[in-house]
């Protein structure tokens, strides 16, 4: 099986000891558990413009945290008009 250059790099990551453990496994599996559930009822598709530089700050934060971006701006939604949303 052949990596591309993502995949490799990834791989070289790993074995290069930069990965971190995350202290609590269980508490952020459930957490992104959630997410999926809260974003996987979907059943209505919207439009919406944004600017160049939002969108892009909005792909960059999803990367960090791994997740799709569309799922990212799901979740934000779904966090505000639930009153769980809270500004840093």
């Amino acid at each position: 099986m052949k990596l591309d250059k993502e995949e490799k790099e990834i791989v070289k990551s790993f074995e290069n000891d930069e990965w971190i453990q995350e202290e609590d496994f269980e508490k952020e599996k459930a957490k992104y558990q959630q997410i999926a559930r809260n974003t996987s009822l979907k059943n209505r598709r919207i439009n919406i413009r944004l600017s160049e530089k939002d969108l892009s700050n909005l792909k960059a934060k999803s990367l960090e945290e791994g997740l799709p971006y569309q799922t990212l701006i799901a979740s934000i939604i779904h966090k505000y008009v639930n009153g769980k949303f809270n500004e840093m």
